[in-house]
């Protein structure tokens, strides 16, 4: 059975664990920016996917702490949503180069121009 493709706001939370464990505001402001502000996650929705992500095994909590009296969880990317991550960009790579090829767009010097 193939996965299901990640969905725009579960790739950006795991994009936003890609590189640090985070706390969910830091990890809502993460996505915000990865976005262009165009993915602000309300608090709802974000501990809603983030409770799924650990259910799913694609996140672990990464330690507990007390700030200014309340509990706040810290967030990792665990090993499989490193893995699921790491196909979901080669996937979206892979599309995105065959839709420049056959636009007949080219990568030189690191621009992308048309040919």
């Amino acid at each position: 059975m193939t996965e299901r493709v990640l969905q725009e706001p579960t790739l950006l939370v795991l994009t936003a664990l890609a590189d640090a464990p985070r706390h969910g505001y830091a990890i809502a402001q993460e996505v915000k920016s990865l976005s262009g502000d165009r993915v602000v996650l309300r608090t709802g929705t974000l501990y809603g996917a983030l409770d799924r992500l650990l259910k799913d095994g694609l996140i672990d909590v990464h330690r507990e702490e007390v700030v200014d009296g309340r509990a706040r969880k810290v967030y990792a990317l665990a090993p499989l949503g490193r893995e699921r991550l790491a196909a979901e960009a080669e996937r979206m790579a892979a599309t995105a180069r065959e839709a420049s090829r056959r636009l007949g767009i080219t990568r030189a010097g690191g621009t992308v121009a048309e040919t």
